[in-house]
């Protein structure tokens, strides 16, 4: 416990330093939002056994709420954030109520399903300004902190993150966190054993759909914007990849899935623009919405080679390792 408690303290300080050490924060705030969207997400799966394909209504309602509530209401930002959170959190009881009346493909249907139904409704209404999306969201400041500096802000979404993963981590370090792991190994003896197994799906559906709000309420302060992307169904199989190739139900596996995503999306653009310069040709641009089978392939690649994810997978080569010794 120690042990783990000093790898956290060092991991805060070089998050901490990052900027210091040349980082682009907007670069670093941008993997911080989704690591937390991957954390959220990871609470009910990894922990919970629920599948959710609908993760990315609450990361685009967290925005479009906090965005309209900073740009039209000119609430302060801290109230915007929470509002946005809020939103979610309340989207996700709806959604929670209808979904945990069934398990397995169904209840990732129903999750769908109905995210589709918040997209288009983005789609549609008014205040979302539809494919244009929320522009210009102002920053603002908190307790007196001016959040139109980069630097600033990045320590403000440095905390919110340390936050959320804290909440992740009591969650599952919790009697309540125990009863999710019972239920995720076998819901029928959770049930003989007298735990009103609906009302703890439904508490951990609402917790992690708060969080993935809080991510897509943070991130429209780092962009200032929201968009449509935010809510597409693309997005919740995007936090599902994330959570995979970093490690299912491990804390830090989500953490290290987002860095390697955003990394990759990053690299993939930058060599296309390479191959456009020594070629002359832009390949990368010429493929179209087609540039995603290169993401893809190397998605596939890493799923394959490690069947628990990054983390989960390291974890067992050296649990077996001591076990070896022992």
């Amino acid at each position: 416990m120690n042990r783990q408690l000093i790898v956290y303290a060092l991991a805060i300080i070089v998050l901490a330093l990052l900027p210091m050490l040349g980082a682009y924060p907007i670069f670093v705030m941008k993997i911080m939002c989704y690591a937390l969207f991957a954390c959220a997400f990871n609470l009910l799966l990894g922990y919970t056994g629920l599948l959710s394909f609908g993760h990315a209504a609450f990361l685009g309602s967290a925005a479009y709420a906090t965005g309209h509530a900073l740009a039209v209401w000119g609430l302060p930002t801290s109230m915007g954030l929470l509002f946005g959170t809020i939103v979610a959190g309340l989207l996700g009881l709806v959604m929670g109520l209808l979904a945990i009346r069934r398990s397995g493909i169904y209840f990732a249907m129903i999750t769908l399903a109905m995210a589709q139904m918040v997209f288009f409704f983005f789609l549609q209404a008014p205040f979302t300004h539809g494919e244009d999306g929320l522009q210009g969201i102002p920053r603002g400041e908190v307790f007196g902190i001016d959040l139109h500096n980069d630097l600033n802000l990045y320590y403000l979404v440095m905390a919110i993150f340390i936050f959320g993963y804290f909440v992740c981590w009591r969650a599952v370090n919790s009697p309540f966190g125990q009863v999710l792991k019972a239920i995720r190994e076998n819901e029928p003896r959770a049930i003989s054993l007298g735990y009103n197994v609906d009302n703890f799906k439904l508490l951990a559906f609402v917790l992690s759909a708060a969080l993935a709000g809080l991510a897509g309420a943070t991130k429209s302060l780092v962009f200032v914007s929201a968009t449509l992307s935010d809510a597409t169904w693309q997005m919740s199989g995007m936090v599902i990849l994330m959570t995979l190739i970093g490690g299912l139900g491990t804390f830090t596996g989500p953490v290290l899935g987002a860095f390697i995503v955003v990394m990759l999306e990053n690299k993939v653009g930058e060599f296309g623009r390479f191959l456009a310069h020594t070629t002359g040709v832009d390949w990368f641009r010429s493929l179209g919405e087609s540039v995603t089978i290169v993401i893809g392939l190397i998605f596939i690649i890493s799923v394959l080679a490690f069947r628990r994810g990054i983390v989960g997978e390291l974890g067992a080569y050296f649990k077996g390792r001591r076990a070896s010794k022992a």
